[in-house]
């Protein structure tokens, strides 16, 4: 199924990789990105495997292992939107 990001996620993940290049290095970042794409394509192939949020309806979430964000994602007949990514050191969502 198609992936695509709202404008809030497409901010997002460029602001992960800026952060993560910046504090960790260029290695980290790589290795982050990878997963997150690995995730992307996940939620495409797979995309009613993730739990649903609590009071967002039709919101699912993914959390990324070993990094700590998470994925949240709604569904539609012809494609899966990403909303948002979030540090889960943030307050919820």
């Amino acid at each position: 199924m198609k992936v695509e990001f709202s404008k809030r996620a497409a901010a997002d993940i460029q602001k992960v990789g800026t952060d993560s290049r910046r504090l960790f290095g260029d290695d980290v970042a790589a290795m982050l990105e990878a997963r997150f794409r690995k995730i992307f394509e996940q939620i495409g192939e797979l995309p009613d495997t993730a739990p649903n949020v609590e009071g967002r309806a039709g919101v699912h979430v993914l959390p990324l292992i070993r990094y700590p964000y998470k994925v949240f994602y709604r569904v539609f007949p012809d494609k899966v939107r990403i909303l948002h990514i979030r540090h889960t050191s943030r307050r919820p969502w």
